[in-house]
Parts: structure tokens; C-alpha cells; sequence
């Protein structure tokens, strides 16, 4: 985005006039913006989606009045919301109340700075991309925690409670399944990842070994496990638990959380294509760096972050709840393990690949001698 600002301000002779600090925080609102228009607007079409597929699939129709074959149901939705009466419990912490579906909508949307959507499409390349996407995404545990809390209902402290067991639990696996790629490629940013990426099919890092393969699996299963949905929705429980942390929110503040769920499925999925599914390359050589090409990039992204999206809705409306218990063990006994496994089945495949056949890797690179070609980048 800095290249960017510097080539429109180089060839702007009115923004020359302007300081430079300004027109870089004017740029960093407009992208922010773009951002919030794109999460928002995309994350109410998958909530269409998932109310069109489970509706094929329990035999009914789903929403088709509003819109277009019901495109438009989520701005319907969303008036509807609006309108309704905000409620604040009486003997609830107004200010925790209030700030805790900000603060968890925040971990989605402010990840989303540094995903690449294409070649340059992307707000903040940052070095350590995929750590910041893990860190950020992290906070949410932090406002589900305020959430029920503040609601002062046992209900909602028992919702919260068994949220952030999970959440915190499937964050390992997640993680430890992402550093393999990283291992792999050597590199943190999410851009050079996928560029790494490009070319035939399988330069694409889940087809780099079994351990790679496996790696996709238990990322994509410790996401779903993570966003808390079915069958590990065990938190928003209805027959348990009424509603989860969230039951006593009301409104716009209501729709606020399933805003945040569904723009998290909307980054997990579209990290899941940049880690493992070669980001915006299509599978066979071409070049989608040029100006006009990176569109065609980011088409290529979004069909893979739209194909994700559909077999999170698809195991969703096929799988039965898991109780908690079983949630529990299978995060520490099997997924855990397992991508503890690919971690250390990966760096093995990495230095055998230096020293049997003189594959020089980013990787290897780093570990021959940090910053002499390049480091981590």
C-alpha cells in the first residue's frame, strides 16, 4: 500500500502540496473503509447463502422475496435489527456491556489489513502477516469474555466460560498447522507465501507431502472449531444454554456478533486459500502481477474463499453436535498431536530436501545463516 501512495502521490501534482503524513493516514482510513464495506457486505450474502444451502438441504426453500432470488434478505435483516429496542439489563456493567461486540468484531475485521486479496491488493504487507492474523483474531476471546460477564446471567458467564475453553484450546492446533506452512515457506508474509505458490498445481503447499496435506485438514477443522461452528457450536447451544454469552443482547448490538462470526468465516477461509491453495493462482503458469491482472487475481481468491465458505455450510447442516467433552478430546488428543506431528514432519522434509537433494528453501536459508540471504521476511 506505501508503493502505492507513493506512486499516486508522484504522479498527483495537488497531492505533492499536501504533508505527506496526512495522505498516508487518509489513505490508511480509505482502506479501512473499503475493508469494512467488503467484510460487512460479504459477511451478509454468506448469511444468505447458509440460509439457501440448509434450506436445499432440508427440502424447504429459504428466503427469495426480498432481492433477486433473496439477495437483498440481509438488508432486510439488518433494517429490521435496527429497529428494534436496544436493552441493557438493569444490573448489567453498561460500559463492558457495551464495548464487548465491538471488541469482538474488531478481531475479524482489523485482520483483514494484511491478507493479501491479490498481487499488492492487500492493506499492510507486513513481515509477520501471519502472526498478526493469529494474534488479532485472538482478542475476540477477550470480548466474549466481557460479554457474558456483563450480562450478569449465569447463563451467559456459562456460555462464555465454555466459548473461551474452546476457543483457546482449537487456537494450538490452528496455530501449530499455520507454522508448518511457514516452516515450509519459510516466511511470515502472507504475499511472498503465495507468490511462493504460483506456477502448476502442485507447487500449491497442500500438495507439498503428507504432512502438508494433513496440515490443511487440521487447519481448516481447528477453524471451524475456533468460529464456533457446528458441530462445535457447543457455546451458542440453544437447548443448553438459551443463547450463549450473547443471550441477553438485543438489536443491532445482537447482530454485531453473528457480524463478527461470519466475517471471521469470510478471513479463515480466505487464509486458508493463501496458506494452502495458492492464493490467487489459478494452477497453471501465468502472471496476475500486472495492474490490470491482479483483478483477475483477486477473482480467482474469492472463488476459492467462496468454495471454503460452502463446505463450512456444508458440515454444518450435516453433522450432529459433538458434546463438550468429546470437543475437548478432540483438540488435545487428536489434533494436537497430529499437528504437533506435521510441524516436525514438514522441517524434516524441508533439511532432508537441503542436504539429499540441495533443494535451497527459504527455510533452509534462514537456518544456513539469519539476514545473509535475507532472513525472514
Amino acid at each position: 500500500m506505501q508503493q502505492w501512495l507513493d506512486d499516486l502521490i508522484a504522479g498527483t501534482a495537488w497531492l505533492q502540496a499536501l504533508p505527506t503524513g496526512l495522505v498516508y493516514t487518509i489513505g490508511i482510513l480509505v482502506a479501512c473503509k473499503l475493508i469494512l464495506l467488503f467484510s460487512s457486505l460479504l459477511a451478509g450474502e454468506v448469511v444468505w447463502l447458509e440460509r439457501r444451502v440448509s434450506g436445499r438441504m432440508q427440502a424447504r426453500i429459504g428466503p427469495n422475496r426480498v432481492g433477486p432470488q433473496g439477495l437483498l434478505q440481509f438488508l432486510a435483516d439488518g433494517v429490521k435489527l435496527l429497529s428494534k429496542e436496544d436493552v441493557i439489563p438493569a444490573t448489567a456493567d453498561r460500559p463492558v456491556f457495551v464495548l464487548a461486540p465491538i471488541l469482538v468484531y474488531l478481531g475479524a475485521f482489523a485482520a483483514f489489513c494484511v491478507i493479501p486479496f491479490g498481487y499488492g491488493l492487500v492493506a499492510a504487507d507486513m513481515n509477520v502477516g501471519l502472526f498478526l492474523v493469529l494474534a488479532i483474531t485472538s482478542i475476540e476471546v477477550v470480548g466474549v469474555i466481557m460479554a457474558g460477564w456483563a450480562s450478569n446471567s449465569k447463563w451467559a458467564v456459562l456460555g462464555a466460560m465454555r466459548e473461551v475453553a474452546q476457543m483457546i484450546s482449537y487456537e494450538l492446533p490452528l496455530g501449530l498447522s499455520a507454522l508448518a506452512i511457514a516452516l515450509l515457506a519459510g516466511t511470515l508474509n502472507l504475499t511472498d507465501i503465495a507468490l511462493q505458490q504460483e506456477g502448476w498445481l502442485w507447487n500449491w503447499y497442500v500438495f507439498r507431502g503428507p504432512f502438508a496435506f494433513a496440515a490443511f485438514f487440521l487447519f481448516f477443522t481447528a477453524a471451524l472449531a475456533s468460529l464456533k461452528r457446528a458441530p462445535f457450536d457447543l457455546p451458542e447451544a440453544e437447548s443448553e444454554l438459551v443463547a450463549g454469552f450473547h443471550t441477553e443482547y438485543t438489536g443491532f448490538r445482537f447482530a454485531i456478533f453473528f457480524l463478527a462470526e461470519y466475517s471471521a468465516m469470510i478471513l479463515f477461509s480466505m487464509l486458508a486459500a493463501v496458506l494452502f491453495l495458492g492464493g490467487w493462482s489459478p494452477g497453471f503458469p501465468v502472471d496476475l502481477t500486472g495492474p490490470a491482472a491482479r483483478w483477475i487475481g483477486f477473482g480467482i481468491l474469492f472463488a476459492k474463499t467462496a468454495f471454503l465458505l460452502f463446505v463450512m455450510i456444508w458440515v454444518r447442516w450435516s453433522l450432529p453436535r459433538f458434546r463438550i467433552d468429546k470437543v475437548m478430546y478432540l483438540c488435545y488428543k487428536v489434533l494436537l498431536p497430529l499437528s504437533v506431528v506435521c510441524v516436525l514432519g514438514l522441517s524434516l522434509q524441508v533439511l532432508l530436501g537441503e542436504v539429499l537433494w540441495g533443494d535451497q528453501s527459504a527455510f533452509g536459508r534462514w537456518l544456513m545463516g539469519l539476514g545473509v540471504h535475507g532472513g525472514i521476511r
